[in-house]
């Protein structure tokens, strides 16, 4: 059964508690959490306080997209703060296997993001040991950008690679998901959404949640 992970970068930050119990009361599986350095990305969002006061809010596991750079000296900061799963990028981390190995010993489950731009074939080395690999359908830094369509050819790229390493990692997309785009990702072999303004700048976040999870767990597998 695929898993709806809301993002909270398109949620109330001043109203932050009540949206998260409002996606929980929708059938929500996991919070997503972005956190943007104003480096890696050009946007600058939370830290372990907000991370903090989402686990403070909810049971549910807080999935935390690290797009920062220096992912290494803060991640015990996450792991402190109630993340269940932490997700580093491809692309600006230098000792990958050392990080990923790193977040497991903390005791978090450990993932890694790529871009849009950067080829599956990168997470060739690390995709035995991973929990989850995360596919940026759109270029990160914004939320409310379009989905970017090559991204499925690269999920079903990311399943073959499963399949042939024999892996068990759960496939997250991330980036332009609302109830069009998450059929197609879904048929593509997505595992886990991460859906932001489709949710919380809905006018009812309960059944916008309760609409996208029917949607992703009736759509016909290929």
């Amino acid at each position: 059964m695929a898993l709806l992970a809301p993002s909270i970068l398109a949620a109330d930050l001043s109203n932050l508690s009540q949206q998260i119990k409002m996606a929980e009361l929708g059938g929500a599986d996991w919070i997503h959490c972005d956190v943007m350095d104003g480096h890696f990305v050009p946007n600058l969002t939370f830290g372990p306080i907000i991370i903090k006061a989402v686990r403070n809010s909810t049971k549910l596991p807080l999935d935390v997209h690290l797009m920062i750079e220096n992912a290494d000296y803060y991640i015990e900061d996450f792991v402190n703060a109630g993340a269940n799963c932490i997700t580093v990028h491809q692309e600006a981390v230098i000792h990958l296997n050392r990080t990923i190995i790193k977040i497991k010993e903390l005791g978090a489950k450990a993932g890694v993001a790529i871009n849009p731009s950067t080829p599956i074939e990168m997470l060739k080395d690390v995709a035995e040991i991973v929990d989850l690999i995360l596919i940026m359908s759109v270029n990160p830094g914004f939320g409310g950008q379009s989905f970017i369509q090559n991204s499925l050819k690269k999920v079903r790229d990311t399943v073959l690679l499963r399949q042939n390493l024999n892996a068990n990692f759960l496939i997250e997309i991330d980036g332009g998901i609302d109830n069009k785009t998450a059929v197609p990702s879904m048929n593509s072999g997505v595992d886990v959404f991460v859906a932001g303004s489709s949710i919380f700048k809905n006018n009812n976040i309960s059944a916008a949640c309760i609409e996208l999870k029917n949607i992703i767990n009736s759509a016909d597998t290929k």
